[in-house]
C-alpha cells in the first residue's frame, strides 16, 4: 500500500452530457470531459472556451457607475484639473495604476500617480495622502485596486473639495464610500456580467470606456495583474490573459523588454506561468521591500538606460526579498512546531518583532503549504504598540468572511476568502488568534486538514493520445479557476521505473494498462520508487503534457500523487544488512518482526531492539497489531503456522520479506523413510552401536552427513525405537509402533526444512501467492484483501 500525499476528490459528472457535448462539438471523450467540468454545456460554449481569442469583451458601461465616472473625467480633461490615479503597491496595484495612468494620458489629462508605501502609511488611502493632493491642487482622485473600505478617507476628501472615483475588486464591506462614483463589479445590487475581474481589469474597463475603443496596447499589463492577482482565470479574466500573453510576446514596452533581457526570458515563449513565476515577483519585490514607484516606472518608461536600470533593480530586490523568505518563514515554522503545533491549532496565527511586513503575505503562503492551516503572519511594531501581516487561507475556510466577524479587533483588514490583509493591537493578537481557532473548530472537519486534490476526469491510458494532450493545450492560459486539468489512471501496471536527477530526486516511469502505455515523469518523486513493488497496480494523478524531444512528440504524464491501495510484497531476502532498509521506513509506521529471538542480537538490528518483537508462539504472533503497518520480517519462522498466526491478525500496507536465517536447512539432509529404514536394520543387525565414536565412519560409508546420523538417532530415541548410554545406541525390544511424525525433532526438522522451501528458495510470484494466502486465512470480515 502506497497512501496518496493527498486527498483525491473526483467530481461525478453528467455523463449524458459528456457524451453529447463530444458529439456536438466535435472533441474526444476527455476532452468533453474536461469542458463538462468547467461549466461548458453546449457547442457554442466550447467554442467559446477553446477560442478566447475570437471573444468579444463586455461593455464597459454595464459596471454601475461606469457613466458617471466618464462623465466626471472628461469634465476634468475639459478643465485642465489636475488628477491623481491613487493605486497599491503589489503587482495588481502596480500594473493598475500603469494602465489608469496611460489611459488619462491618452486621453488628455494632466495626471499623477501616488502609491502609498507599504511599510509608513499601510494599504489603501490614507488622510495624509489625502490631504497632500489638496495641497499640490489635485481635484480629482481615481483609486486602482483600492478604496472600496476607505469610508473615512473619502468622507474627507468630499469635505476637502475633492472628488474620489473609487475602481476596486476587493471584497465590499457593510459600509461603502460616498464617492462620487464606485466602479466595482461586486458591489451590491451590481448586474455585471462578470464579478471576478483583478483591480487591473477595472481599469481597464475604465480606460475602454475613457477611451472609446477596447486599448489593446494595455493588454500586457492586463495579463500581468491578473494572473499576479491570483484571481480565476475564467469569463473576461481569461480572454484577458489571452489577449495579454499575445501582447506580452511582442511587446514594445522599453521595461517590460529590459526586464526580458535581464531574466533571460524567451519573448515568444512567454506563458502564464512566466507571468507568475518570473515577471509578476519582480514587480512585487519593489513594494515589498520599499516603494513600489519604480515598478511603475519600468512599466512606462520611455528611456532604454532607464529601462535597464530598473530592470537590473527589480531582479536584484526579489533576490533579496527571497532571502528574507527564506529567513522569516524558517523562523515562523520554528515557531508554529514549538508554540502553536498544528495538531492544536486549525488557524496558526504567528507574529515577530523586525519581521519586514512586505514578504509575510509570502511567508503565510509557505506555512500553508508546509502545515496546510490557514496562516496569519504579523510583523509587530513595538513603538506603535500594533502588528501588521497578511492571511492565506485553504480550500474550506472563508478568510474574509471568518475576519469578518473579528471586525472589532480590526480596524484595518481588507481582502478576498483566501488571501487577506490587516492591522490590529498588539493586545489583540491572542484574542484573534482564539476566535479563529473558534471559528475554524465549527466550520472545518477533520478530512479539511488534508490538502484536496481536484481530479477532472477519470480516465484508462489508451485516451492519453498526443491529440488529447494537444487538445489540452487549448485550455490555456491556466490559473485560478482554470487549473491545468488533472488526470486520473486506475489500476495501471508499472513496466519501468527508476530514480533520475540530481541524487535521483525525480522518478522516470512507463505505466501500462490493457495494451497501451504512456511515459511518467515526477519531479521531486524520486523517493518512492524505493516504495512501490514491482509489479504493483497503481492509481496516478498528473497533467497531460506533449513531450517533444529532437523532432519526436509523444504523450507524458507529469505526476502530481501517486497511490497503491493493495497490500505491497518487497522481497529485500539476501539483504545482510538490514540497518538502511529500517532507516528509510517511517517509524510510525515500521514494525519489526522476529521469530527468533536471538536475531535481535545481530549488530544490523541492535539498533532497533526496543521496537524488536519477537513472537516465538502462534499465540504472540496473532496478538500482534499488523494493521496499515509496514511489517518487516527478518527471520524465517522455525513453522508456517507462525507467519501464518501473524498475518491472519489485520491487514498490513506492506510486507518487507528478509527472511534471514542463521543456518541453511536446504544444505542439511532431511532422512526419507527408506533412510530410517536402513539404519533401523543397520541397529538390529548390530544389536548396539557406538555413535559418539564411529558415527562419522558410518555417515562416510553410506555417503551421508554424520549430523544425518546424529539426526535420526535422536528422532529413534524420541520414539523409544533405542536406548543411548554412554554414546552407545543399542534397539529397544520389541518397541511399540510409531510414526516418525511423532518425534518433536522430525516435526520441528520438517516444519524449518518447509518455511525454508516456501519462504527462502521460491520465486517472488510463489512468495507473494504464499503470504497471500496466508492472509486469506483470516477469519474475520478484513480477510478478503489483495496483493501486489
Amino acid at each position: 500500500m502506497l497512501k496518496a500525499k493527498t486527498r483525491w476528490e473526483v467530481e461525478r459528472l453528467d455523463e449524458q452530457a459528456v457524451r453529447r457535448l463530444a458529439e456536438e462539438a466535435g472533441v474526444t471523450p476527455l476532452l468533453a470531459r474536461l469542458l463538462v467540468r468547467r461549466g461548458v454545456r453546449t457547442a457554442s460554449e466550447a467554442a467559446a472556451f477553446l477560442n478566447p481569442l475570437r471573444q468579444p469583451f463586455h461593455d464597459p458601461f454595464l459596471l454601475d457607475g461606469m457613466e458617471r465616472a466618464i462623465q466626471r473625467l472628461k469634465r476634468a480633461i475639459d478643465a485642465g484639473e489636475r488628477v491623481l490615479v491613487y493605486g497599491d503597491y503589489d503587482a495588481d496595484g502596480v500594473c493598475s495604476t500603469s494602465v489608469m495612468v496611460s489611459a488619462l494620458k491618452e486621453a488628455g489629462a494632466s495626471v499623477e500617480f501616488y502609491i502609498p508605501n507599504r511599510f509608513t502609511e499601510g494599504y489603501g488611502p490614507n488622510m495624509a495622502a489625502f490631504r497632500s493632493a489638496k495641497e499640490r491642487g489635485v481635484s480629482v482622485i481615481v483609486t486602482v485596486d483600492n478604496g472600496i473600505a476607505a469610508v473615512k478617507e473619502i468622507a474627507a476628501a468630499n469635505e476637502w473639495g475633492m472628488d474620489v472615483i473609487v475602481t476596486d475588486h476587493h471584497e465590499p464591506g457593510p459600509v461603502l464610500p460616498e464617492a462620487h462614483a464606485i466602479i466595482h463589479p461586486k458591489q451590491p445590487g451590481s448586474t455585471y456580467p462578470f464579478r471576478d475581474l483583478a483591480g487591473v481589469g477595472v481599469a481597464f474597463k475604465v480606460a475602454h470606456a475613457l477611451l472609446g475603443r477596447v486599448p489593446r496596447h494595455l493588454l500586457d499589463l492586463v495579463a500581468i495583474g491578473t494572473i499576479a492577482d491570483l484571481v480565476p482565470l475564467v469569463g473576461e479574466n481569461r480572454l484577458f490573459v489571452a489577449h495579454g500573453l499575445e501582447a506580452l510576446r511582442a511587446t514594445e514596452r522599453i521595461g517590460l523588454r529590459a526586464l526580458f533581457r535581464q531574466c533571460r526570458i524567451d519573448a515568444a515563449a512567454i506563458n502564464e506561468q512566466t507571468v507568475g513565476f518570473v515577471i509578476a515577483p519582480r514587480l512585487n519585490a519593489a513594494g515589498r521591500l520599499g516603494g513600489a514607484d519604480p515598478a511603475v516606472a519600468l512599466l512606462m518608461t520611455d528611456d532604454e538606460n532607464e529601462a535597464v536600470q530598473l530592470a537590473a533593480e527589480m531582479d536584484e530586490l526579489n533576490r533579496e526579498r527571497q532571502q528574507l523568505v527564506a529567513q522569516i518563514a524558517e523562523e515562523a515554522a520554528d515557531m508554529v512546531r514549538r508554540q502553536f503545533p498544528p495538531e492544536e491549532h486549525r488557524v496558526l496565527v504567528v507574529a515577530g518583532e523586525g519581521w519586514n511586513a512586505g514578504v509575510v503575505g509570502i511567508v503565510a503562503s509557505k506555512l500553508v503549504e508546509q502545515f496546510y492551516r490557514p496562516a496569519v503572519v504579523l510583523s509587530i511594531d513595538r513603538e506603535k504598540g500594533i502588528a501588521k501581516g497578511s492571511a492565506r487561507s485553504i480550500h474550506g475556510f472563508d478568510l474574509f468572511a471568518s475576519l469578518s466577524q473579528c471586525r472589532d479587533l480590526l480596524p484595518h483588514f481588507g481582502g478576498h476568502p483566501m488571501a487577506a490583509g490587516m492591522t490590529l493591537s498588539l493586545d489583540d493578537v491572542e484574542e484573534l488568534r482564539q476566535r479563529l481557532n473558534d471559528i475554524a473548530a465549527e466550520t472545518l472537519s477533520e478530512d479539511d486538514f488534508t490538502p484536496p486534490t481536484f481530479i477532472d476526469a477519470s480516465c484508462s491510458i489508451a485516451e492519453l493520445t498526443l491529440d488529447a494532450a494537444r487538445g489540452l493545450e487549448r485550455f490555456a492560459p491556466f490559473g485560478v479557476g482554470n487549473p491545468r486539468p488533472l488526470v486520473l489512471i486506475e489500476g495501471a501496471s508499472v513496466e519501468t521505473m527508476r530514480r533520475v536527477g540530481a541524487n535521483g530526486a525525480h522518478m522516470k516511469a512507463v505505466f501500462s494498462q490493457d495494451g497501451a502505455a504512456i511515459d511518467a515523469i515526477g519531479f521531486g518523486l524520486g523517493p518512492l520508487c524505493e516504495e512501490i513493488a514491482p509489479d504493483a497496480r497503481i492509481s496516478a494523478v498528473g497533467e497531460l503534457s506533449v513531450n517533444e524531444w529532437n523532432g519526436f512528440a509523444k504523450p507524458q504524464l507529469s505526476l502530481c500523487d501517486l497511490a497503491v491501495s493493495d497490500c505491497q510484497l518487497f522481497d529485500v531476502r539476501g539483504c545482510r544488512d538490514v540497518r538502511p532498509l529500517l532507516e528509510r521506513l517511517p517509524k510510525e509506521k515500521r514494525l519489526v518482526v522476529s521469530f527468533r529471538c536471538e536475531t535481535g542480537q545481530r549488530p544490523d538490528v541492535a539498533p532497533f531492539r526496543g521496537e524488536l518483537h519477537c513472537v516465538p508462539t502462534e499465540e504472540e504472533a496473532g496478538a500482534l497489531s499488523i494493521d496499515d503497518r509496514y511489517v518487516v520480517l527478518l527471520d524465517v519462522p522455525p513453522r508456517l503456522a507462525l507467519l501464518s498466526a501473524l498475518l491472519g491478525s489485520g491487514r498490513p500496507a506492506r510486507i518487507y520479506a528478509v527472511f534471514a536465517q542463521p543456518e541453511a536447512q536446504f544444505f542439511r539432509t532431511f532422512p526419507t523413510r527408506d533412510h530410517f529404514k536402513w539404519f533401523y536394520a543397520f541397529l538390529h543387525q548390530h544389536r548396539s552401536f557406538p555413535l559418539a565414536k564411529r558415527g562419522g565412519e558410518l555417515a562416510r560409508a553410506r555417503g551421508w552427513t554424520e549430523e544425518t546420523v546424529h539426526f535420526m538417532a535422536k528422532v529413534f530415541l524420541e520414539l523409544d525405537f533405542i536406548n543411548e548410554q554412554n554414546g552407545v545406541i543399542s534397539l529397544v525390544h520389541q518397541p511399540a509402533k510409531r510414526d516418525l511424525h511423532e518425534s518433536p525433532t522430525y516435526r520441528r526438522r520438517r516444519d524449518e526444512l518447509e518455511a525454508e522451501h516456501q519462504l527462502v528458495y521460491s520465486t517472488y510470484e510463489q512468495l507473494k501467492r504464499c503470504l497471500a494466502e496466508m492472509t486469506r486465512s483470516q477469519t474475520h470480515e478484513e480477510a478478503n484483501v489483495s496483493w501486489t
